[in-house]
């Protein structure tokens, strides 16, 4: 088989813009791009690092804002992220003038994804941690695959690349596509193989109900061939409804006595078929079904389950899920991006898991849009329960009274709004030696672990 990277060196090369270029989608379509022999710049009204540090690294030009002058750039074509909405000074213009314009995920499934076994990763919860599983194993086996992340993988280092086999791994969004395209980022990447993780209501911002998100699902297993495979979870009334819809490819389910399963030892199984144990650093049960779906779809892409599990034995993990950020005062600070209570819960579950009676302080905040506007409140007190102390940072955004809805934790709950510091202060001064701090967030958080870190070394003083 040919080069698939030379062979898409060997399309026509064009000039994009991309507006939003520094999130991490758009940052890893940038990558993609430049590395496909496309000449590639972008704005975004935050330039700055790691995701600016990595762009300059591979040759993009970045612009500061969104300042309709920036036509003048003269781009063949104009990629538009979805958080860029109507009244942005530049799109206006583009508009205006009758610029060529598409989307970022329809631009990837017509300019990289053709031609390529795409792997695509979709669910509520758990599409980072799958996708950076399965490039680790197609990797590790030497598939060479392309991936594209929705974070960090730390075995990789970033979180996007061409590869130059025929697998391409895709982290699979169910968020809307762009201003003019409301159907969901996977419904462009057409995958072979798809993986369906989970699925819950999120998203409150864009969708109604939980029958909104399930129909986008629909559109994505109705558009795939009859050769593909869908690997869905078993024990999802969701995805069973999706499913009951109409499937027209193979379907094999996960955590199900019919199809994939893992007993509580770590065998793997298919069909009562033992193919090994599975050993690697992730932390829960979550993350050995994560690990199962993985197995399930490199299968499909020409690896022995047998080898997928070797490969795992040496999967370190991905940035912001469970990872240690330091240590003073004898307490362990962690970043999560959990921010939906069932992955809050999860997440408290695999660290006490780990750490056993080891006491852990929660620190949230509700960042996401659908934990903004208060769309999981009654849920989230009963997430937080295996917590011994949990601060809760309402910001920017969130105008519903997080101590009303933290109030079953009794005294165990702290609360506090657009003051920072203070609850740095607070958490330095509860936290004992032995402690794990765990800090929740699907955003920067203000800094939160470092400020932490900082203030218990302080102490020590």
């Amino acid at each position: 088989m040919a080069d698939t990277k030379n062979s898409t060196l060997e399309l026509f090369s064009m000039h994009i813009h991309i507006l939003g270029i520094c999130g991490t989608f758009m940052g890893g379509l940038a990558q993609l791009a430049a590395a496909s022999g496309h000449t590639v710049t972008g704005c975004d009204a935050n330039v700055y690092p790691p995701m600016s540090d990595q762009l300059e690294q591979a040759g993009i030009r970045l612009v500061q804002g969104y300042d309709a002058s920036q036509l003048s750039i003269k781009p063949d074509l104009w990629v538009i992220g979805n958080a860029i909405s109507r009244g942005n000074p530049l799109l206006e213009a583009i508009l205006n003038a009758g610029e060529p314009y598409t989307s970022g995920p329809q631009w990837i499934g017509e300019h990289v994804l053709r031609g390529r076994h795409v792997l695509a990763v979709a669910g509520t919860h758990g599409k980072t941690t799958t996708t950076s599983l399965l490039a680790q194993i197609l990797d590790f086996c030497g598939k060479k695959p392309g991936f594209l992340v929705g974070g960090v993988p730390q075995d990789f280092g970033v979180s996007a690349r061409l590869g130059e086999g025929r697998p391409f791994v895709i982290e699979a969004d169910e968020y809307d596509t762009a201003f003019f395209d409301k159907r969901s980022k996977f419904v462009h990447y057409r995958p072979l193989t798809a993986i369906l993780n989970n699925l819950e209501y999120d998203h409150a911002d864009i969708f109604e109900d939980l029958a909104a998100i399930e129909k986008q699902f629909h559109h994505l297993v109705r558009a795939m061939p009859g050769r593909g495979l869908v690997i869905a979870n078993g024990r999802c009334g969701a995805l069973d409804r999706v499913l009951e819809r109409g499937i027209w490819s193979r379907l094999e389910r996960f955590d199900s006595p019919e199809g994939w399963t893992i007993d509580p030892d770590g065998r793997v199984a298919f069909m009562g078929e033992v193919f090994g144990t599975l050993r690697m650093s992730l932390m829960g049960h979550h993350n050995a079904l994560n690990a199962l779906a993985a197995i399930a779809a490199a299968r499909d892409a020409g690896v022995r389950p047998q080898e997928a599990l070797e490969a795992l034995e040496h999967f370190v993990g991905v940035k912001r899920r469970l990872e240690v950020k330091g240590e003073a005062r004898g307490v362990t600070v962690i970043d999560d991006f959990a921010h939906h209570p069932t992955a809050i819960a999860e997440t408290i579950a695999a660290l006490r898991g780990r750490i056993g009676g080891r006491r852990i302080l929660a620190v949230l905040e509700p960042r996401s849009n659908t934990m903004k506007l208060g769309t999981m409140k009654e849920r989230l007190a009963g997430a937080l329960a295996d917590a011994e102390l949990v601060f809760c940072y309402a910001g920017k955004g969130v105008s519903w009274d997080t101590a009303e809805a933290l109030a079953p934790l009794g005294d165990k709950a702290r609360n506090y709004r657009g003051d920072l510091d203070r609850l740095v202060a607070d958490v330095a001064a509860a936290a004992q030696p032995g402690d794990v701090v765990l800090c929740m967030s699907n955003g920067a958080f203000g800094g939160v672990h470092g400020k932490l870190l900082a203030a218990l070394k302080g102490e020590q003083g």
